[in-house]
């Protein structure tokens, strides 16, 4: 196949297939197990069973792709020599194995791979449950996503959209941007809004620019792990600073840059990851004011804000003092990502130099699908739905680990789980995964030498029942020992 899916391609697949050699043609390969020669079993008798069982070895060998249309049932039953009544039945096959699709008016496509069943919590590594890293999905993402795109799929506007993209990209991208963006009655001025590949190049840009080598930078003494490999990077010097039950307590900031300055503070005020503590407004605004006050600017990720989308962020409070970096990838899907960076006029063209030189500049084919999404309310619609199935999640982690040390919050997607002793993180972690669970130890977010006995955990990834399983799991395991974990 030299194509993905068209309607001009697909016109003509059934061509294509008459043009193979035998040997790889459905129905017809030499040395076929079930005795198919031209469709034909015992001198008269079809068996389908074996037509599909061919059409299938085809799409798993990828001869045929994922949206590939196969011929029409006719057309099909006259090339093997078949009965149409025959070659209807191959394809009813198919559609029940999974391997197909229907579409009135259009044909029969092959379909997707289905997602691999939920995994049994016995099962080796390969085969583990993902409460490591968080992807949320909702039911019907990618038919809304599908159709959300509308006419980008197009020849020319799919030609446009797939050239190279700049780090401003255009006004009317950055006017979508800012309408993406905005929450809790805040929207950035799109003039300041720049794109990146993703959330990471974006955040990586916003340090590189802000931090000089051998630089100072203050972060949460727990932290978001990519800063911690972007500092190693570009030898930067972390600041841990204090926490509390609210967030980051800004007197702490006061202190750690009277000691010696700090060149730029990076901080999670919403939702913060690991532990999915919100900042409360008045702490909000005293923070804003202290980086006014101290002229230290602020670097906000806001990639999970987008699930408290009644509250503004940092920015809103210090617009001159804030750069605000998010993603597409939360939001919507992993798989097509774009980064933000919303930052102020004497800040910007740094940022947009660190996204130049360091090969960060976002894909011209994710930035027309953002805008596409964003105005025809399909992120809108995403969101909603994903902040409903956090609550959902959240719901069932909290029934499962009732009475022990957990923190999090309604429409998070994390846990935060201080360990019952005598368990440490690396020996919860390793006993999990002989469960075939993965979990974060604390470890991999402490910035400093002592990392609590807790772990995180990730709700998005697996489906609903094995993360209830998993839950079931872990809160077992936690009300062992470490012996008794060994032993079992």
């Amino acid at each position: 196949m030299k194509e993905r899916r068209s309607d001009h391609r697909n016109d003509h697949l059934a061509g294509d297939l008459a043009d193979r050699p035998a040997g790889h043609r459905i129905g017809h390969r030499a040395g076929d197990r079930a005795g198919v020669r031209d469709g034909v079993r015992d001198g008269d008798r079809t068996d389908y069973r074996s037509v599909a069982d061919a059409v299938a070895e085809e799409i798993g060998a990828g001869l045929l792709r994922p949206g590939d249309r196969l011929p029409p049932q006719r057309e099909f039953a006259r090339r093997h020599g078949i009965a149409d009544s025959t070659a209807a039945r191959v394809y009813r096959e198919l559609a029940r194995r999974g391997l197909t699709v229907g579409e009135v008016g259009r044909g029969t496509f092959v379909r997707a791979a289905a997602p691999a069943a939920a995994p049994a919590l016995t099962e080796p590594a390969a085969g583990r449950v993902d409460l490591e890293l968080n992807y949320p999905e909702v039911p019907g993402q990618s038919t809304l996503l599908a159709e959300g795109l509308g006419g980008l799929l197009r020849p020319d506007a799919l030609g446009q959209a797939l050239r190279p993209a700049g780090a401003s990209g255009t006004p009317a991208l950055r006017e979508s941007a800012a309408d993406l963006l905005a929450r809790g009655g805040w929207r950035p001025d799109p003039a300041r809004i720049l794109f990146a590949g993703n959330g990471r190049q974006a955040l990586s840009a916003a340090v590189t620019a802000l931090v000089p080598a051998g630089g100072r930078l203050g972060v949460e003494e727990l932290t978001y792990p990519v800063v911690k490999a972007v500092a190693a990077r570009l030898g930067i010097t972390l600041v841990p600073l204090a926490m509390d039950e609210a967030g980051l307590v800004p007197e702490a900031v006061a202190d750690a840059h009277a000691a010696a300055p700090l060149h730029a503070l990076y901080v999670q005020p919403r939702l913060h990851n690991p532990l999915s503590c919100t900042m409360p407004a008045p702490r909000v605004e005293r923070l804003a004011e202290l980086l006014r006050r101290l002229g230290v600017p602020a670097i906000e990720d806001a990639v999970w804000a987008f699930l408290r989308d009644d509250l503004p962020p940092l920015a809103a409070y210090a617009p001159d003092r804030t750069v605000l970096v998010d993603s597409l990838s939360k939001r919507v899907a992993p798989g097509l990502t774009l980064g933000y960076a919303v930052a102020p006029d004497d800040l910007a063209g740094g940022i947009a130099t660190a996204l130049r030189s360091g090969g960060w500049a976002p894909m011209g084919f994710a930035l027309e699908a953002a805008d596409r999404w964003q105005r025809s309310g399909t992120v809108r619609a995403l969101v909603a739905a994903k902040r409903r199935e956090a609550a959902v999640r959240q719901e069932l982690a909290g029934r499962h680990l009732t009475g022990l040390a957990v923190r999090s919050e309604p429409y998070s997607y994390h846990c935060w789980w201080q360990l019952p002793r005598p368990w440490r993180a690396d020996t919860f972690v390793a006993a999990a995964a002989r469960h075939g669970i993965g979990v974060v130890p604390a470890t991999a977010f402490t910035v400093g030498p002592q990392a609590p006995p807790a772990v995180r955990l990730a709700l998005a990834s697996p489906p609903a029942e094995a993360l209830s399983q998993a839950l079931a799991t872990l809160t077992a395991l936690a009300r062992s020992t470490p012996e008794e974990a060994t032993e079992s």
